[in-house]
């Protein structure tokens, strides 16, 4: 069974809810005939992903739609098998190059020039390039960013790249200046309460506006999470005893890493480490990203805090929040972010200078 998320997700620019002058541009670009390289940036939860697919339709048809997924594998200089998916119509491919950390240089180069290499097999279709998707692309390493504007510039007559980015702090200058930034900004508040008050009809869901407004102000304007809280809500009580005090409940992985946050803060011990490590573990492997985990933990720890301990908190875990982007092994990072909170609340406790 679908999640609201996919099951109600706007198939056409016209459908899209909210920025209709984005959906009037990107409707424009479509059918120019001069269509750029894309990056569309802008917090996660806004819609940027749904905005592509919509402008794919519109540039190829309904065939965008039909997508398989494939596993590839490419080979390292050092002889590393790597294995990667790979979402693609006849008309696309979607990556995701970041899944294999350090090596995303190498998924860059070989797929990029494969797909540039081969004309468009479809001879009815209203454009003649394809079009490849790089999702986290501000999560690219500077050596795959290099080999994505090599890219750009030699192989556009057959290409067309869409990047994807939370930010455009990430991305080096020549790519930037090489594509059309669009920003997607969050809906609002508003925005995401009538899209709410639109699915729970389609669903034929008795629609109370008060708890509509509860969950897009506790959504922090993330479209994805309000649905997915929204349906959680009517997935675990009776529609006709819901009402706008409702519990809300957090997403599992949420009240996972709530939990690693109340047991590091009550005991500060080696065995403490241990049990934490397999709850690390279970969101690595639910794919929580880990820059998501240490962020989302290091905001739970404050609140159960001393305030001179706050800024040390933010400040490593924004060091291993790096570290986590440089390294490969995110499990180490994790823990050393767990292990030096430890340490400088023993530190604290014990009157001692932070270090």
């Amino acid at each position: 069974m679908a999640l609201l998320v996919d099951k109600h997700r706007p198939r056409s620019l016209e459908a899209l809810s909210y920025h209709h002058d984005l959906s009037e541009r990107l409707k424009a670009l479509a059918e120019s005939g001069d269509f750029p390289h894309l990056l569309l940036y802008g917090p996660s939860g806004a819609g940027k992903k749904t905005r592509i697919l919509c402008l794919l339709k519109a540039l190829f048809g309904p065939g965008a739609e039909k997508i398989k997924i494939d596993s590839r594998v490419f080979q390292t200089t050092s002889n590393r098998k790597l294995e990667f998916n790979i979402v693609s119509s006849v008309y696309h491919l979607e990556i995701t190059p970041s899944d294999v950390g350090n090596y995303d240089r190498v998924v860059v180069q070989e797929l990029l020039k494969e797909v540039a290499q081969t004309q468009q097999v479809d001879l009815s279709a209203k454009q003649r390039f394809k079009v490849v998707v790089v999702n986290e692309a501000d999560g690219l390493t500077r050596d795959a960013q290099s080999a994505l504007r090599r890219t750009m510039e030699k192989y556009s007559p057959n290409l067309r790249l869409i990047l994807v980015a939370n930010s455009t702090g990430g991305i080096i200058a020549p790519i930037r200046s090489r594509t059309l930034l669009v920003r997607v900004a969050a809906p609002t508040e508003e925005e995401i309460e009538g899209v709410l008050t639109k699915v729970g009809q389609k669903e034929r869901w008795r629609v109370v506006e008060g708890l509509n407004k509860r969950i897009a102000r506790e959504s922090g304007r993330n479209l994805r999470r309000a649905l997915l809280m929204f349906e959680a809500v009517y997935a675990q009580n009776e529609s006709d005893k819901i009402s706008e005090k409702t519990l809300i409940p957090p997403p599992d992985w949420e009240a996972l890493i709530e939990q690693i946050a109340k047991e590091i803060v009550e005991e500060h011990t080696p065995a403490r480490i241990l049990q934490v490590r397999a709850k690390l573990y279970d969101l690595l492997t639910h794919c929580i990203p880990p820059t998501t985990i240490i962020r989302t933990l290091a905001f739970k720890l404050i609140p159960k805090i001393d305030d001179p301990l706050k800024p040390e908190v933010v400040k490593w875990g924004a060091f291993y929040e790096h570290r986590i982007k440089m390294g490969s092994k995110h499990i180490f990072h994790l823990e050393a972010f767990v292990a030096k909170f430890m340490r400088i609340s023993e530190s604290f406790a014990m009157g001692m200078d932070f270090d």
